[in-house]
């Protein structure tokens, strides 16, 4: 069996499927959260991933943090200033950043503007029960 043959396999293992399959807009469904002015999150929740869709204002900072999840960020459209454990590059389309959990990181826009994709394993908690605060008018 060849490399394709495995990678593209009809039997998979063989298990049941966990759940179906579905289709999603992220610049349409839900309603986008907002933790700083300038910073907007749409977010989808798999199984056990989640994805979000995060857009920067021009001179906008999302604080240097840590979490428990390890998360992935992928810049496709405009400039991202992202800092892993205190260094700092400017991430454009294309450009991944890989942060391990609990390592310290962060990013912000100058002039530019941006659109990332983070996508969170396991999915992203504090995340998730913050943008359900918002919604519902909690003050925190």
């Amino acid at each position: 069996m060849s490399l394709a043959d495995q990678y593209f396999s009809q039997t998979g293992s063989g298990r049941e499927p966990t759940a179906p399959g579905r289709f999603v807009d992220l610049g349409t469904e839900g309603d986008p959260v907002q933790f700083v002015p300038g910073l907007e999150f749409r977010y989808l929740l798999g199984e056990r991933t989640m994805l979000m869709a995060v857009s920067f204002d021009p001179h906008t900072e999302a604080p240097v943090h840590v979490h428990d999840e390890e998360q992935i960020t992928l810049v496709v459209k405009g400039q991202l200033e992202f800092e892993i454990d205190g260094e700092v590059r400017v991430l454009t389309p294309g450009m991944v950043a890989v942060v391990p959990a609990n390592v310290r990181h962060g990013a912000r826009t100058r002039e530019n503007s941006c659109l990332e994709y983070d996508v969170f394993n396991p999915p992203r908690k504090a995340l998730l029960e913050l943008a359900h605060a918002a919604r519902s008018g909690i003050k925190g």
